[in-house]
């Protein structure tokens, strides 16, 4: 596979935390996602917001974007540049060490002999920032699902689904530990390209449905109902919306790990699956995110783990 970019324009800009996960949610709710990616980088305590364009943007409407979640001062101190054409996937993953979750380790191929053999090894090749496995959601997504693997009964065969699943990193986990179908699905082209190139690499590009499909309304996506294990590892707003379509594809026995969210954001995220009838089982806190494993509600309210 070729992936040296063509030049790319990026816009960046550092503030706290709450602040930059605003600023990313606003901006990409409003560009064009088959031209736009974005991404939260850690800098010593405070996030950068990195906004990736195949076409030069206009700075104008950027900044007034920028400037209703943010403020005027947050807007002027936006800056812009561009990356020359390069092999930008080498470069993201040259020295980046592999991440383990659970049983899963997310590595590189440089890092492809030195994986134990006891673990389920994950290797990704990431288009540009759409993910690697390092970031904490995507683990914190991992963790669950390695203790959902654990408490899994052999007779069950669980039909998965992966909104927004950027370069496949769960989609490809589910697979490989259940070895069973998965359909996972993402607004962004240029990401389902990536993720089948991850799925064909993990050899399990025959149990990877991979869709271009924004939200959850693709024919290959309602035709995969009823789903018991959901992924959504995306932003508020969108798991908010999701909320209301996702709930009549899902099985009686359903399990939904959401994930992208701050702490403070958790519960603004549970209320619309709530009002559908999930609960919370489990909430995964890992710097600075959370990650939650709702379920289809019982009679019995189910105990609370956080970790």
């Amino acid at each position: 596979m070729q992936h040296v970019s063509e030049a790319t324009h990026v816009a960046r800009l550092v503030l706290e935390e709450a602040v930059a996960q605003r600023v990313l949610t606003a901006v990409l709710a409003e560009v064009d996602a088959d031209e736009t990616a974005g991404a939260l980088v850690e800098e010593d305590g405070r996030w950068a917001v990195e906004l990736y364009f195949s076409h030069r943007p206009d700075a104008t409407a950027l900044r007034r974007l920028v400037a209703g979640a943010a403020g005027a001062a947050a807007a002027r101190a936006l800056r812009f540049s561009t990356l020359a054409p390069r092999d930008w996937v080498a470069a993201s993953l040259a020295g980046l060490a592999p991440v383990a979750a659970g049983r899963f380790v997310v590595h590189g191929q440089h890092d492809r002999d030195r994986i134990a053999a006891n673990r389920i090894a994950i290797e990704i090749e990431a288009a540009l920032a759409f993910g690697t496995g390092h970031h904490a959601t995507t683990r914190g997504c991992l963790m669950a699902l390695d203790a959902l693997v654990k408490r899994r009964s052999r007779r069950s065969k669980p039909r998965i689904l992966d909104i927004g699943t950027g370069s496949g990193v769960l989609a490809i986990a589910a697979a490989k530990a259940l070895r069973l179908p998965v359909v996972a699905g993402d607004i962004d082209r240029t990401a389902v390209a990536a993720a089948r190139g991850n799925a064909r690499r993990n050899g399990v590009a025959p149990l990877a449905a991979l869709v271009h499909a924004p939200g959850v309304n693709a024919p290959r996506i309602r035709a995969g109902a009823p789903y018991s294990l959901v992924f959504a590892n995306i932003l508020l707003a969108p798991l908010v919306r999701l909320a209301a379509p996702l709930a009549p594809l899902l099985a009686a026995h359903a399990r939904i790990v959401l994930s992208g969210l701050l702490p403070a954001q958790a519960n603004a995220a549970m209320a619309p699956y709530r009002a559908r009838g999930l609960d919370l089982e489990r909430r995964i806190d890992l710097a600075g995110w959370s990650t939650l494993v709702m379920a289809r509600r019982r009679r019995r309210s189910a105990r609370v783990r956080r970790i």
